[in-house]
């Protein structure tokens, strides 16, 4: 997820206003969402611990007993596959070509995700690098996968366990910038991830979110009733920042520094849920908790505060 400079600031003064009341969607998946107990959710699989948007990395987050939930990104290949990455392009931090050889920066508008197939993309390995923003992350050589493939590993070693299934937070990563280049326009975007999360079964577990506002209109728009998460990094209100939707969504999910408990009541009078992204402090997250969220995503699924829901 992203992050910006300016968020730093200090904010406690910020979301005392009321704002409009946009649409509520009220289908099934969405009540279902909200009636349920904390959430848990494991960023990019287990980022803190192995590499990022990996199947080692999901496998891993579910030898958490609290963890419920898998939040991952995606990109589109050329050939319309959908590929878990951060980034819609094989980042220099982290992958390396073929060969072995590290992606150089000035080489990433070369390797675009959208631009090569995804047969082509396996051949790169983006975990033996590690991440220096990571250091206890364990390296090992691995390829961005399919979103299938997660899905799959995933149900599979949950069943092995005899664990809940996971829930799925699936983040679309679009930008206008990025239409028909580095991703499909939020229509086609939208279609195609609704395609698979009902091909493979997990449409009842599954929150689509996005920090772009055209994402969450094509998912609300093609499916009304699809759980949805509005991600938000921006100092604005919340009333500027719903008014950018034309619906409510299920989650307002902000960056942690920015919520308030004044923030977490009119979210929660607004029939939402509030899920903060990225919290890696047990201390911290033991405030939002306090605070009445209703989820954390977090990088260490081992810092979740044991005994605690």
């Amino acid at each position: 997820m992203r992050l910006k400079l300016s968020l730093i600031c200090v904010i406690s003064l910020l979301y005392a206003g009321c704002g409009n009341n946009p649409e509520q969607s009220t289908g099934k998946n969405q009540q279902n969402m909200q009636e349920e107990a904390f959430d848990w959710q494991g960023h990019r699989g287990a980022r803190g611990l192995m590499p990022e948007n990996t199947v080692p990395a999901f496998l891993l987050a579910l030898e958490f007993p609290q963890l419920t939930t898998l939040e991952l990104d995606l990109a589109v290949s050329r050939d319309n596959q959908l590929i878990v990455s951060h980034e819609p392009w094989l980042s220099h931090e982290i992958c390396s070509w073929p060969d072995g050889r590290p992606v150089e920066a000035s080489e990433e508008t070369e390797l675009l995700i959208h631009q090569l197939t995804a047969e082509e993309l396996r051949a790169y390995d983006c975990g033996s690098r590690g991440n220096t923003r990571f250091p206890g992350q364990k390296t090992m050589r691995t390829h961005k996968p399919l979103l299938s493939e997660i899905v799959s590993a995933a149900e599979q070693r949950a069943a092995e366990m005899n664990r809940t299934l996971p829930k799925y937070n699936i983040e679309i990563k679009s930008r206008p910038e990025w239409d028909g280049t580095r991703s499909p326009e939020p229509d086609t975007f939208a279609r195609l991830v609704l395609e698979e999360v009902e091909r493979l079964g997990i449409k009842d577990r599954t929150c689509i979110q996005s920090f772009d506002v055209r994402a969450l209109e094509a998912v609300h728009a093609q499916d009304p009733e699809m759980v949805t998460a509005y991600l938000v990094e921006e100092l604005d209100s919340l009333e500027d920042n719903l008014a950018r939707l034309s619906f409510t969504p299920t989650i307002y999910s902000p960056y942690y520094m920015l919520v308030t408990g004044n923030m977490v009541r009119q979210i929660h009078e607004r029939g939402m849920q509030i899920i903060p992204w990225t919290v890696n402090d047990t201390e911290n997250m033991r405030s939002l908790q306090q605070l009445g969220v209703d989820g954390i995503i977090t990088d260490y699924p081992d810092r979740i505060p044991v005994g605690e829901e």
